[in-house]
This record gives structure tokens, C-alpha cells and sequence, in this order.
């Protein structure tokens, strides 16, 4: 692992769909599957992180390890354009040491070909879904 991806959206399509674009797009590799983090630990990474206020909270997010060097993660980002704020963190930052010792704490967000997503109560057609588990 050589950083991490925190993904920050309104609701788990969102998370959903910026992981399969990092993946399909950006063609950066996960060192391990995507993890769910809460809302406010991933609002609480971003303000550590940017050293500013946070504007504008989220409603869901997932933490991924990468086998992709920061700065070459960044560069494919600004590329594309996920319906997700993304934050690439780098051993540099003061947050990543916390994020290797405990992202095997957290559950899997795990990516399925087929299927539905179920989010709240509502489903959603598509050609992936995310099991919660």
C-alpha cells in the first residue's frame, strides 16, 4: 500500500460509482477492498487534512488502500471525474499511519457485477451493486 483513496459523497451510489471510475477510468489499483468509514470520520479526515473548515458534510464514504504512488493517484484523478470529492493520502500526512493500523477494523464496501443496489429502503437498477456487510 502507498496511499489511500477517502471517498466523500451524498449516498453510497455515489461512493459506488467514484470506486468503479478510480478503477475503470483512472485505472489506479486497490491494494485491498474498498472499506465503509462514517460520514463524519471521512469529514473529519478532509479538514486534517486540507487544515481548513469543512463547507459541506457528507452522507456516506469508503477508505481504499492503493498500490499507486500519491502523486501518479492524483494526476490520474484530475483526469476524471468521479460524483465524488476524493482525497489522496499520502504517508506524508499526519492521518495515514491511523488509516494503515485501522482499516481492517472497518466492514468491506464490496463492488458486485449484476444485481441491484439497495440503499434506505430503495432500489436502484444498474449493472453493479454494493453488498454491505
Amino acid at each position: 500500500m502507498k496511499s489511500f483513496a477517502v471517498i466523500r459523497a451524498d449516498s453510497a451510489v455515489k461512493v459506488h460509482t467514484a470506486l468503479l471510475d478510480l478503477r475503470r477510468y483512472g485505472r489506479i489499483a486497490f491494494a485491498g477492498a474498498p472499506k465503509i468509514i462514517s460520514s463524519d470520520y471521512a469529514d473529519d479526515i478532509l479538514t486534517i487534512v486540507l487544515s481548513t473548515p469543512l463547507r459541506n458534510r457528507c452522507y456516506s464514504a469508503a477508505v481504499v488502500s492503493l498500490n499507486t504512488i500519491p502523486s501518479v493517484a492524483i494526476g490520474k484523478l484530475s483526469k476524471i471525474h468521479p460524483p465524488a470529492h476524493i482525497i489522496i493520502i499520502s504517508p506524508k500526512h499526519e492521518i495515514f499511519n491511523e488509516l494503515k493500523d485501522t482499516i481492517d477494523s472497518f466492514p468491506e464496501f464490496k463492488v458486485q457485477k449484476s444485481g441491484e443496489l439497495e440503499e434506505s429502503g430503495h432500489k436502484v437498477s444498474g449493472n453493479y451493486s454494493i453488498v454491505l456487510s
